[in-house]
């Protein structure tokens, strides 16, 4: 599968000082990280160069010191080379076009950066420090959640025993180490969103706790400058236990949510584990030595041992075995090996002992391959998801709004202390409004959802093919290689009777001869059914002739000189178009074709010579696959270039709903165009040159692994195995993923949507219910891991129908 190649998002130039450029044509702004569009009222032109930015902030930055963001975006450069390493590069979860050297918060929504490409060693520098800073707080917060609600304990009343004055103080010692050292990760990051403007959670999360903090930090300090609305039978109300509280909360928030989010790409992570890390490479002289994994090259002679790992991608040039390939292609069964079989890395041997030439190492394995395309698709972005970053949009500012609104409704008409109660709903607006909630539901999913796919040997490349399969309603197929084994076999070589060309007898050609003549002409050829006439010959101990003017006729046939002789052989058409008359074996050709099997003509001098007919296994796995796809609603057509008999015997066997027959490659083409300009969803799986244009039209292109490069790249779906279940398996998880990712979605809106009213005060008048900040902050901490937590069921979806 020489389609899946290692890439990054970035095209990057080797010169420092060049501006980072990616594929389509935005730029990285050097000081921020961000993939911008070039714009000219946002550049800077620097030693003749032009950079561009995302806002006017980034450029002011940018001119007060260029020197230190070129050097920096040189630490960018060359991270590629240091993945898994500190200096690897990182991107946000919901933001993929911001990307950065080393670990850090996402500039547009603060949440913490992971590493864009998956290792098997997981960096938890982030998750660490969040779970120390989480201890800590908590050591301090209960404490002084206890004090604070002593007077409701029978007996006890801590602020009767102290006094005032030291009961103040004591919350202020022990809330403070909370709220600057415990929260200062998200002041930090609040600090940077309204910088920049890029408003999220963590600005939210910083204005209400700075505001619950600052307020009771005066209150201490100056109680006889606070206005008598702010106070309760005269005395002053303190929020340091609430500012603590919520600062807890959202670190036990950001501790689940990190260590939910780790569990995301685990399929990545397996796959990763299954290459070994060594390899026992033979030397000259029969011995081996174990090498580290990387120092395999090409052309290196690898030993195999029972029950190891394949090491690299390669050829078994000695021995046999059978091999359990499941995790790869998701087949249980293992697969028999035997000299000039193909072998790939990270499948595991069972018995048998052998020699493998090693042919892809390093990054150009399957595996590797695999886990990179995987990587970046999981990284995409589906369509579904530009609803929440319209909501997201206005989001936080109305958020904003809202608290300002419900502190001046309650400081007009609430009751006493109005301008106290006034904070407290302000505060618990802006602390249960949750935008990252929002910004995963679909991103979160759409990652387990393609790692899932890979386990399962569907390689789904972006997040809109994932998207659009469920929608799917006709799946049209190509015969040979898609439905067929892809391996045709001679069936019957018949020799033209009564034929009589100048200069010759039919005695002459036998049907040794009609094989010999047709397995000549085809030998210069690569079609699969040429393949099969040429390895037949040579069973049959036929030497083959060399062939002058050799012609390919696409779509009918090959032509050539051979002994001074013209020699065509192709089908139907080919016949048509030289005028040679094909009637004496019209009765044959139509009893093979019934068969399903497919007949060319050999014509000699412009005379009927014989025919060979050849038949392609249809694959064991395709009928199960037809009827499951069957069952799922979806229309069924094949499209082939073979003749219509026996394109009907294929489409009756398989009980299709319908076939095209005697189709060119532009045929296949136009009747997806009609297809969708009837208003379907089509899908289309094939494996050949000739599938590619087909492949690139339609709404979601099906590749086979066994098939060609062109192929693979032209389809958005690759089934590593070329089993058509595949398709029903990625109907199935398009299902579960959308599903998911239509219930984080409707859980993230519905919260939001009740959660901020009900903080505000909406209840107060009917039932007296106000809500606390801490009981806010506790929901907002919750509803980022609910989402995530979701998500991860997608893990274990079973993806086959009963």
């Amino acid at each position: 599968m020489d389609n899946l190649h290692n890439h990054n998002d970035h095209a990057c130039c080797d010169g420092k000082d060049e501006p980072l450029q990616v594929r389509d044509g935005s730029h990285t702004d050097p000081v921020c990280g961000m993939q911008v569009k070039a714009d000219a009222n946002k550049s800077v032109e620097h030693s003749g160069i032009a950079y561009y930015f995302c806002s006017q902030h980034c450029v002011d930055k940018f001119r007060d010191n260029p020197q230190q963001y070129l050097n920096s975006r040189s630490t960018l450069l060359s991270a590629k080379d240091n993945v898994g390493t500190k200096n690897a590069l990182y991107t946000c979860p919901m933001h993929s076009e911001i990307q950065q050297a080393g670990p850090g918060s996402c500039p547009k929504c603060g949440m913490a950066l992971e590493p864009m490409d998956a290792t098997t060693e997981e960096d938890t520098t982030e998750l660490n420090d969040m779970t120390r800073r989480f201890w800590v707080s908590l050591a301090l917060s209960v404490p002084l959640l206890l004090v604070t609600m002593s007077e409701f304990i029978p007996g006890v009343n801590i602020h009767h025993w102290m006094g005032s004055n030291t009961f103040n103080w004591l919350q202020a010692i022990l809330g403070t180490p909370v709220v600057l050292w415990g929260g200062w990760p998200f002041f930090v990051r609040a600090w940077a969103s309204f910088k920049t403007w890029n408003l999220n959670m963590f600005s939210l999360i910083g204005l209400g706790t700075a505001a619950a903090f600052l307020f009771s930090v005066f209150a201490l300090l100056f109680p006889s400058m606070l206005p008598a609305a702010f106070k309760m039978n005269g005395m002053t109300p303190l929020y340091f236990e609430a500012a603590a509280v919520i600062i807890t909360l959202v670190l036990m928030g950001q501790v689940l949510e990190l260590r939910a989010r780790s569990k995301t790409n685990s399929a990545i992570k397996s796959l990763l584990e299954l290459a070994p890390n060594t390899a026992f490479r033979m030397k000259p002289d029969g011995t081996e030595e174990e090498i580290h994994l990387d120092q395999v090259q090409v052309s290196d002679q690898l030993r195999v041992k029972p029950g190891g790992k394949i090491p690299v991608d390669g050829e078994l040039i000695d021995g046999h075995s059978n091999i359990d390939e499941s995790m790869i292609t998701g087949e249980p069964v293992p697969v028999e090996k035997q000299l000039g079989s193909k072998v790939t890395a990270g499948t595991v041997n069972q018995l048998g002992s052998f020699v493998l030439r090693a042919e892809k190492v390093g990054t150009d394995t399957l595996l590797a391959r695999i886990v990179q395309m995987v990587n970046d698709a999981g990284r995409s972005r589906a369509p579904i998801q530009k609803l929440a970053d319209q909501v997201s949009g206005w989001f936080v500012p109305a958020v904003m709004a809202v608290a300002v609104l419900a502190f001046v409704i309650w400081a007009m008409v609430g009751p006493a202390p109005t301008l106290a109660n006034a904070l407290v709903a302000a505060v618990s607006v802006l602390i249960i409004a949750c935008p990252c909630a929002l910004g995963l539901a679909t991103p979160i999913s759409i990652m387990v959802g393609i790692g899932r796919g890979a386990q399962e040997g569907v390689l789904i490349k972006d997040a809109e093919a994932l998207e659009l399969m469920e929608k799917v309603d006709t799946l049209v197929i190509d015969k040979t290689g898609t439905l067929t084994e892809g391996k045709p076999k001679v069936q019957r070589v018949i020799s033209a009777t009564g034929f009589a060309a100048t200069g010759f007898s039919a005695a002459v050609f036998t049907e040794s001869e009609v094989l010999h003549y047709a397995a000549s002409l085809d030998a210069l050829s690569e079609h699969p059914l040429a393949v099969a006439i040429v390895n037949h010959a040579k069973q049959q101990n036929l030497a083959l002739q060399s062939v002058a003017q050799f012609e390919s006729i696409t779509g009918q046939g090959v032509g050539g000189q051979i002994d001074g002789k013209s020699v065509l052989l192709g089908n139907m058409r080919l016949m048509e178009a030289q005028s040679i008359d094909v009637s004496v074996l019209q009765s044959d050709v139509r009893a093979l074709r019934a068969l399903g099997q497919t007949v060319m003509f050999l014509a000699i001098n412009k005379q009927i010579a014989g025919i060979v007919s050849v038949a392609d296994p249809i694959k064991f796995t395709t009928l199960e696959a037809i009827q499951q796809l069957h069952s799922a609603g979806l229309k069924i057509v094949v499209l082939t270039g073979d003749n219509a008999i026996t394109a009907a015997a294929v489409a009756k066997q398989l009980g299709l709903d319908d076939f095209k027959a005697d189709v060119m490659p532009e045929d296949k083409l136009n009747y997806l165009k009609e297809l969708q300009q009837q208003g379907r969803i089509v899908a289309m799986a094939g494996d050949g040159v000739n599938d590619a244009p087909a492949l690139a039209q339609a709404n979601v292109g099906i590749a086979m692994g066994t098939g060609t490069d062109v192929a693979m790249n032209s389809a958005r779906i690759v089934l590593v195995k070329g089993d058509l279940r595949g398709i029903a398996k990625a109907r199935l998880l398009s299902q579960h993923t959308m599903k998911n990712i239509r219930q984080n979605l409707f859980f993230a809106f519905i919260y939001n949507f009740i959660g901020v009213p009900i903080a505000a005060g909406a209840l107060y008048p009917w039932f007296g219910i106000v809500l606390s900040p801490m009981i806010a902050s506790a929901a907002m901490a919750l509803s980022s891991v609910s989402v995530i937590t979701n998500a991860l069921r997608l893990r274990n979806p079973t993806l086959t129908k009963n």
